[in-house]
Protein backbone atom coordinates (compact mmCIF):
# COMPACT_ATOMS: atom_id res chain seq x y z
CA UNK A 1 0.00 0.00 0.00
CA UNK A 2 2.84 2.36 0.85
CA UNK A 3 4.51 1.73 -2.51
CA UNK A 4 1.19 2.39 -4.29
CA UNK A 5 0.82 5.77 -2.58
CA UNK A 6 4.39 6.75 -3.47
CA UNK A 7 3.85 5.75 -7.09
CA UNK A 8 0.64 7.81 -7.24
CA UNK A 9 2.44 10.89 -5.90
CA UNK A 10 5.22 10.50 -8.48
CA UNK A 11 2.70 10.17 -11.30
CA UNK A 12 0.73 13.23 -10.21
CA UNK A 13 3.75 15.44 -9.53
CA UNK A 14 4.38 16.42 -13.20
CA UNK A 15 0.75 17.50 -13.52
CA UNK A 16 1.06 19.87 -10.55
CA UNK A 17 4.34 21.25 -11.92
CA UNK A 18 2.89 21.90 -15.38
CA UNK A 19 -0.20 23.55 -13.94
CA UNK A 20 1.81 26.01 -11.84
CA UNK A 21 4.03 27.24 -14.66
CA UNK A 22 7.79 27.30 -14.96
CA UNK A 23 10.05 28.24 -12.05
CA UNK A 24 7.11 28.91 -9.74
CA UNK A 25 5.63 31.53 -12.10
CA UNK A 26 2.18 32.70 -11.02
CA UNK A 27 -0.43 31.88 -13.69
CA UNK A 28 -2.67 34.71 -14.85
CA UNK A 29 -6.44 34.18 -14.96
CA UNK A 30 -7.72 33.60 -18.47
CA UNK A 31 -11.33 34.52 -17.56
CA UNK A 32 -12.79 31.96 -19.96
CA UNK A 33 -16.39 32.47 -21.11
CA UNK A 34 -17.62 29.69 -23.38
CA UNK A 35 -20.96 31.47 -23.82
CA UNK A 36 -19.25 34.40 -25.59
CA UNK A 37 -19.67 33.38 -29.23
CA UNK A 38 -17.95 36.50 -30.59
CA UNK A 39 -14.84 35.71 -28.55
CA UNK A 40 -14.91 32.09 -29.76
CA UNK A 41 -15.24 33.23 -33.38
CA UNK A 42 -12.27 35.57 -33.05
CA UNK A 43 -10.27 32.86 -31.30
CA UNK A 44 -11.04 30.40 -34.09
CA UNK A 45 -9.77 32.88 -36.69
CA UNK A 46 -6.60 33.47 -34.68
CA UNK A 47 -6.01 29.74 -34.39
CA UNK A 48 -6.43 29.11 -38.12
CA UNK A 49 -4.40 32.18 -39.05
CA UNK A 50 -1.46 31.80 -36.64
CA UNK A 51 -1.43 28.30 -35.15
CA UNK A 52 -2.79 25.87 -37.71
CA UNK A 53 0.25 26.11 -39.94
CA UNK A 54 1.91 23.78 -37.42
CA UNK A 55 -0.75 22.61 -34.94
CA UNK A 56 -3.89 20.56 -35.56
CA UNK A 57 -7.25 20.06 -33.90
CA UNK A 58 -7.58 16.50 -35.13
CA UNK A 59 -10.75 15.79 -33.12
CA UNK A 60 -12.65 18.85 -34.38
CA UNK A 61 -14.48 19.22 -37.70
CA UNK A 62 -15.04 22.55 -39.43
CA UNK A 63 -18.80 22.10 -39.68
CA UNK A 64 -19.13 21.09 -36.00
CA UNK A 65 -17.21 24.22 -35.02
CA UNK A 66 -19.41 26.31 -37.33
CA UNK A 67 -22.61 24.96 -35.76
CA UNK A 68 -21.44 25.66 -32.22
CA UNK A 69 -20.03 29.11 -33.00
CA UNK A 70 -22.98 30.36 -35.05
CA UNK A 71 -21.19 30.36 -38.41
CA UNK A 72 -22.57 29.32 -41.80
CA UNK A 73 -20.84 27.38 -44.57
CA UNK A 74 -20.04 30.56 -46.53
CA UNK A 75 -18.15 32.01 -43.55
CA UNK A 76 -16.32 28.71 -42.97
CA UNK A 77 -15.13 28.54 -46.59
CA UNK A 78 -14.19 32.23 -46.62
CA UNK A 79 -12.43 32.57 -43.26
CA UNK A 80 -11.22 29.09 -42.30
CA UNK A 81 -10.69 26.93 -45.39
CA UNK A 82 -8.01 28.12 -47.78
CA UNK A 83 -7.68 25.26 -50.27
CA UNK A 84 -10.14 23.65 -52.67
CA UNK A 85 -9.58 20.09 -51.48
CA UNK A 86 -10.70 20.66 -47.87
CA UNK A 87 -14.43 20.32 -47.15
CA UNK A 88 -16.47 21.68 -44.23
CA UNK A 89 -16.93 18.14 -42.92
CA UNK A 90 -13.17 17.48 -42.71
CA UNK A 91 -11.13 17.43 -39.53
CA UNK A 92 -9.05 20.51 -38.72
CA UNK A 93 -5.68 18.93 -39.46
CA UNK A 94 -2.48 20.86 -40.18
CA UNK A 95 -0.59 20.18 -43.39
CA UNK A 96 2.65 19.76 -41.42
CA UNK A 97 3.97 16.20 -41.29
CA UNK A 98 5.41 14.77 -38.04
CA UNK A 99 8.90 14.52 -39.50
CA UNK A 100 8.76 18.21 -40.47
CA UNK A 101 8.24 19.15 -36.83
CA UNK A 102 11.21 17.05 -35.75
CA UNK A 103 13.34 18.61 -38.48
CA UNK A 104 12.42 22.25 -37.79
CA UNK A 105 11.71 22.28 -34.05
CA UNK A 106 13.55 19.22 -32.76
CA UNK A 107 10.33 17.46 -31.70
CA UNK A 108 6.89 16.55 -33.01
CA UNK A 109 4.45 19.44 -32.95
CA UNK A 110 1.61 18.57 -30.55
CA UNK A 111 -2.06 18.50 -31.45
CA UNK A 112 -3.86 21.20 -29.45
CA UNK A 113 -7.36 19.74 -29.17
CA UNK A 114 -6.91 18.85 -25.50
CA UNK A 115 -4.18 21.31 -24.51
CA UNK A 116 -6.38 23.23 -22.04
CA UNK A 117 -7.47 19.98 -20.40
CA UNK A 118 -4.07 18.37 -19.84
CA UNK A 119 -2.56 21.76 -19.05
CA UNK A 120 -5.04 24.45 -17.98
CA UNK A 121 -6.64 27.51 -19.63
CA UNK A 122 -4.69 29.78 -17.26
CA UNK A 123 -1.47 27.97 -18.22
CA UNK A 124 -2.10 28.46 -21.96
CA UNK A 125 -3.05 32.12 -21.45
CA UNK A 126 0.07 32.84 -19.39
CA UNK A 127 2.31 30.84 -21.74
CA UNK A 128 1.26 32.90 -24.77
CA UNK A 129 2.11 36.12 -22.89
CA UNK A 130 5.55 35.10 -21.63
CA UNK A 131 7.84 34.80 -24.64
CA UNK A 132 11.05 36.82 -24.34
CA UNK A 133 14.23 37.43 -26.31
CA UNK A 134 16.94 34.80 -25.84
CA UNK A 135 19.77 34.67 -28.39
CA UNK A 136 20.82 31.22 -27.18
CA UNK A 137 17.62 29.65 -28.56
CA UNK A 138 17.25 28.56 -32.22
CA UNK A 139 14.44 31.03 -32.93
CA UNK A 140 15.78 33.79 -30.72
CA UNK A 141 13.04 33.49 -28.06
CA UNK A 142 12.41 31.55 -24.89
CA UNK A 143 9.38 31.21 -22.64
CA UNK A 144 9.15 31.81 -18.90
CA UNK A 145 6.32 29.28 -18.48
CA UNK A 146 7.87 26.56 -20.67
CA UNK A 147 11.66 27.06 -20.57
CA UNK A 148 13.60 26.06 -23.71
CA UNK A 149 10.44 25.44 -25.73
CA UNK A 150 11.09 24.95 -29.45
CA UNK A 151 8.18 27.11 -30.61
CA UNK A 152 8.82 30.52 -32.19
CA UNK A 153 6.80 33.51 -30.99
CA UNK A 154 4.30 33.63 -33.86
CA UNK A 155 2.30 36.42 -32.20
CA UNK A 156 5.27 38.74 -31.70
CA UNK A 157 3.87 41.11 -34.32
CA UNK A 158 0.91 41.77 -32.05
CA UNK A 159 2.53 41.66 -28.63
CA UNK A 160 5.91 43.18 -29.41
CA UNK A 161 9.21 41.98 -27.95
CA UNK A 162 9.96 41.31 -24.29
CA UNK A 163 13.30 41.11 -22.55
CA UNK A 164 14.13 39.11 -19.46
CA UNK A 165 14.82 40.82 -16.14
CA UNK A 166 17.14 38.78 -13.92
CA UNK A 167 18.02 39.03 -10.27
CA UNK A 168 21.40 40.57 -9.48
CA UNK A 169 24.42 38.28 -9.20
CA UNK A 170 28.11 38.80 -8.58
CA UNK A 171 29.32 36.21 -11.12
CA UNK A 172 29.47 36.36 -14.91
CA UNK A 173 26.17 34.55 -15.38
CA UNK A 174 22.86 36.35 -14.84
CA UNK A 175 20.76 35.50 -11.82
CA UNK A 176 17.40 33.75 -11.89
CA UNK A 177 14.60 35.08 -14.06
CA UNK A 178 12.80 37.82 -12.12
CA UNK A 179 10.26 38.91 -14.72
CA UNK A 180 9.72 40.20 -18.25
CA UNK A 181 9.71 43.75 -19.57
CA UNK A 182 7.80 44.63 -22.73
CA UNK A 183 10.00 46.81 -24.95
CA UNK A 184 8.35 49.94 -26.32
CA UNK A 185 9.44 51.21 -29.76
CA UNK A 186 10.79 54.77 -29.75
CA UNK A 187 8.06 55.97 -32.10
CA UNK A 188 5.24 54.60 -29.92
CA UNK A 189 3.61 56.73 -27.25
CA UNK A 190 2.79 55.37 -23.81
CA UNK A 191 -0.92 55.48 -24.62
CA UNK A 192 -0.39 53.48 -27.82
CA UNK A 193 1.80 51.07 -25.90
CA UNK A 194 -0.88 50.49 -23.25
CA UNK A 195 -3.51 50.01 -25.94
CA UNK A 196 -1.31 47.43 -27.63
CA UNK A 197 -0.96 45.50 -24.37
CA UNK A 198 -4.72 45.57 -23.86
CA UNK A 199 -5.43 44.37 -27.41
CA UNK A 200 -2.91 41.55 -27.14
CA UNK A 201 -4.38 40.39 -23.83
CA UNK A 202 -7.80 40.23 -25.49
CA UNK A 203 -6.37 38.37 -28.48
CA UNK A 204 -4.72 35.73 -26.30
CA UNK A 205 -7.86 35.44 -24.16
CA UNK A 206 -9.97 34.81 -27.28
CA UNK A 207 -7.51 32.19 -28.52
CA UNK A 208 -7.45 30.47 -25.13
CA UNK A 209 -11.24 30.62 -24.99
CA UNK A 210 -11.47 28.84 -28.36
CA UNK A 211 -8.95 26.16 -27.37
CA UNK A 212 -10.93 25.57 -24.17
CA UNK A 213 -14.07 25.09 -26.25
CA UNK A 214 -12.24 22.72 -28.62
CA UNK A 215 -11.19 20.54 -25.69
CA UNK A 216 -14.83 19.88 -24.76
CA UNK A 217 -17.37 21.30 -27.27
CA UNK A 218 -20.29 19.79 -25.34
CA UNK A 219 -19.39 21.41 -22.01
CA UNK A 220 -22.14 24.04 -21.90
CA UNK A 221 -24.76 21.52 -23.04
CA UNK A 222 -23.50 19.00 -20.48
CA UNK A 223 -23.89 21.54 -17.70
CA UNK A 224 -27.36 22.52 -18.89
CA UNK A 225 -28.50 18.91 -18.98
CA UNK A 226 -26.96 18.35 -15.54
CA UNK A 227 -29.53 20.69 -13.93
CA UNK A 228 -32.39 18.76 -15.56
CA UNK A 229 -30.91 15.45 -14.38
CA UNK A 230 -30.52 16.71 -10.81
CA UNK A 231 -34.08 18.07 -10.87
CA UNK A 232 -35.39 14.72 -12.12
CA UNK A 233 -33.52 12.88 -9.35
CA UNK A 234 -34.98 15.20 -6.70
CA UNK A 235 -38.53 14.55 -7.98
CA UNK A 236 -37.85 10.81 -8.25
CA UNK A 237 -36.56 10.78 -4.66
CA UNK A 238 -39.73 12.49 -3.47
CA UNK A 239 -41.96 10.00 -5.29
CA UNK A 240 -39.90 7.07 -4.00
CA UNK A 241 -40.18 8.38 -0.45
CA UNK A 242 -43.96 8.75 -0.72
CA UNK A 243 -44.19 5.23 -2.18
CA UNK A 244 -42.10 3.87 0.70
CA UNK A 245 -44.43 5.53 3.22
CA UNK A 246 -47.46 4.04 1.48
CA UNK A 247 -46.00 0.52 1.58
CA UNK A 248 -44.92 0.77 5.21
CA UNK A 249 -47.88 2.66 6.71
CA UNK A 250 -49.52 -0.54 7.99
CA UNK A 251 -46.25 -1.75 9.53
CA UNK A 252 -45.70 1.46 11.47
Amino acid sequence: MKRLLIASVLLLAPAFVSASGGAGLHLEKADIDLADQESLQRGAKYFVGYCMGCHSLKYMRYNRMAEDLGLDEVQIRRDFIFDKETKPGDLMVSAMRPRDGEKWFGTQVPDLTLVTRWRDPDWVFTYLKHFYLDESRPYGVNNAVFPDVGMPHVLAGHQGLQKAVHTETEGEHPGSLKGLELMRPDNMSEEEHNQRVKEYDQMVRDLTNFLTYAGEPIKLERRRLGFYVLGFLVILFGLAYLLKKEYWKDVH
